[in-house]
């Protein structure tokens, strides 16, 4: 009897390590959304299907976020009232938000009009990147002291978006007007090649593997698949539509796809660079996530102001999450 008790009890402790471990794995995050058309930065809750909180971004606008990498702030570059290459004002402010206080507890001034737009943290050195596109350039912020430490050519105008490959060396912009991706030497802080793609591109992301690099036309339904290992365009991916933002699962397997012009997601095989799958969401889909742990991706659906959940195991619309005008940019903040 009294081995019995013994074993329950080393059962019953090993069980609360797992569960514990288990939590770890997946704690709980927030879905961040900028709110384009209110100038607020959303907090969602994506188990719950609901967003909690908004925090006034005090500046017009921003349309894209990213979040540090312990989950407590965020950074929301003020773009101006715009589009890219159109007349407007010209944001020169990066708001930094708290977003457990949820209010804005910091402002990085580029000192002048830049319209700085993409934020991405670097992945070894946790320096933020920015597109800054009146510059063509990225701006190098330290987001601890909130200090500009270094600027980084882009070669080409409009360097409007910015992927950052994983071992934190390379760096790639969409440049849109002159539909072309600038590759960049982060560390050495200089412009190794430029890409000619297309007429108009836009945005743009990396597989896992930091192989290919995908970035759409948008004068046509395709998109570009460009080997970074010899910088040039691949092959081409036909598309039931105008791609636009787009993200790969945490696997490998899959890269999922905005199509705005036809109101679908598309979702790519990386296996066979072939669409698989079209799902129909809400109009005027813009940005994708995938959550850290692949079970849901998001996407931001502008004109009708929601967020698409995507189930990645069935791939369908699981649920829809009311957000903000203009719902754009989306990032995940980590939960303690």
């Amino acid at each position: 009897m009294k081995i019995k008790i013994i074993l329950l009890a080393m059962l019953v402790g090993f069980s609360v390590v797992l569960t514990a471990s288990a939590a770890e794995l997946v704690a709980p995050g927030w879905l961040l959304v900028a709110n384009k058309g209110e100038h607020t930065l959303g907090l969602i809750d994506a188990d719950a299907g609901k967003m909690i909180a908004t925090i006034a971004e005090d500046g017009v606008t921003g349309h894209e976020v990213v979040a540090s990498p312990d989950g407590q702030h965020a950074f929301v570059p003020i773009y101006g009232n715009s589009g890219v290459g159109h007349a407007g004002t010209d944001g020169q402010l990066i708001r930094v938000m708290d977003l457990e206080k949820r209010t804005v507890v910091g402002t990085i001034d580029l000192g002048k009009g830049l319209r700085p737009h993409c934020a991405v943290m670097g992945p070894k050195n946790g320096l933020l990147y920015v597109t800054t596109e009146l510059e063509n350039s990225v701006t190098v912020i330290d987001p601890l002291t909130l200090k500009i430490v270094g600027t980084i050519p882009t070669g080409q105008s409009e360097s409007h978006m910015l992927a950052i490959s994983s071992d934190g060396k390379r760096g790639y912009t969409a440049n849109v007007a002159p539909g072309t991706v600038s590759v960049l030497d982060l560390e050495a802080k200089k412009v190794l090649a430029i890409i000619p793609v297309c007429k108009n591109t836009q945005r743009l992301s990396l597989s896992v593997d930091d192989r290919w690099l995908f970035t759409s036309d948008q004068t046509q339904p395709r998109l570009a698949v460009i080997d970074t290992r010899t910088n040039g365009v691949s092959q081409w991916i036909q598309m039931p539509g105008v791609g636009y933002g787009s993200a790969p699962t945490p696997d490998g397997h899959w890269l999922v796809i905005a199509l705005p012009s036809v109101n679908q997601v598309a979702v790519i095989d990386l296996a066979t660079m072939k669409v698989a799958h079209t799902l129909d969401v809400p109009r005027a889909p813009q940005e994708t996530l995938v959550k850290p742990d692949g079970t849901e991706a998001y996407v931001s659906c502008d004109a009708s102001r929601e967020i698409a959940v995507i189930d990645t195991k069935t791939w369908t619309v699981k649920k829809l999450i009311a957000a903000g005008a203009g719902a754009d940019g989306l990032a995940w903040a980590k939960g303690k």
